[in-house]
């Protein structure tokens, strides 16, 4: 049987690089069980420290079965006090918060079962792009306890009444019925999954690198206040675009005199 393992793989475009990482436990649906709840978040802050040009994380799970199926219910059910709950749903917490925290675009890459603890992770994925084989669902009241966590991601996503659904139900759903109630952005047949990763990362490439990681920063401040906190915070992120160095020229100012260049060659040709 393979040892559980977070593999990564790093690919170099024209402007960056792109990490690639599976949670590989395939004999267990990759559910996540202590070794891997903690090796997700050292994996992001390796590749995130180690490659300063890195454009974006594609998440995925080993296998066409499974994104990642849940929590290890066989470690859940061997808790045996308030403290090792907490210690570890805290660890699950943290496995979600690093996607979340992660400086660049993260792509979930969604190939199968999401159920439990991976429905969490899927939503903090900032794009998920799911294959028509994928399930989704929150499953724990069925074994008698309540989704908690990053399920609090979920109203934001689908809505309350939908979430509750999900929830208080614990009924699976399918990816269609996630793609319509918006719990992923694009849904596509099983075998064009890479295809529709890459298209997005093809977007991704053609945008001011500081500027996405200057946006994903200030989304998760926008979470977390108020509207007007938010709007300021805003003018703040703006203002520090244009923060030159000397002699340095600013992403604005080389990405803008492209547009300029570009628009006044096709004038010219045309």
């Amino acid at each position: 049987m393979a040892t559980p393992s977070i593999l990564t793989r790093l690919t170099h475009r024209k402007t960056g690089s792109i990490a690639h990482i599976t949670i590989s436990r395939p004999s267990k649906l990759n559910a996540l069980d202590t070794p891997l709840l903690e090796k997700l978040p050292s994996t992001i802050q390796s590749v995130t420290s180690l490659n300063a040009d890195l454009l974006g994380i594609v998440l995925t799970g080993a296998g066409p079965k499974s994104f990642v199926g849940g929590a290890d219910i066989a470690e859940m059910a061997a808790l045996d006090s308030p403290a090792a709950a907490r210690s570890f749903i805290t660890k699950v917490h943290k496995a979600c918060r690093s996607l979340r925290d992660c400086p660049v675009p993260v792509i979930g890459r969604v190939n199968g079962y999401a159920l439990g603890a991976g429905c969490e992770i899927a939503a903090s994925c900032d794009l998920r792009v799911a294959g028509q084989n994928a399930v989704f669902g929150m499953p724990e009241v069925r074994v008698g306890i309540p989704s908690v966590v990053e399920a609090a991601l979920l109203p934001g996503l689908i809505g309350w009444g939908r979430t509750r659904q999900l929830l208080m139900l614990g009924e699976n759903i399918s990816a269609d019925e996630a793609f319509h109630w918006g719990l992923v952005e694009k849904l596509v047949e099983q075998d064009m999954l890479d295809e529709a990763v890459e298209s997005w990362l093809g977007q991704l490439e053609k945008n001011g690198p500081i500027a996405v990681r200057r946006q994903k920063a200030l989304m998760r401040t926008w979470e977390n206040v108020s509207m007007e906190q938010a709007i300021q915070a805003g003018v703040a992120a703006f203002g520090e675009c244009f923060d030159a160095k000397e002699g340095e020229v600013t992403e604005p100012a080389r990405m803008m005199g492209a547009f300029f260049q570009d628009k006044a060659k096709n004038r010219a040709s045309s």
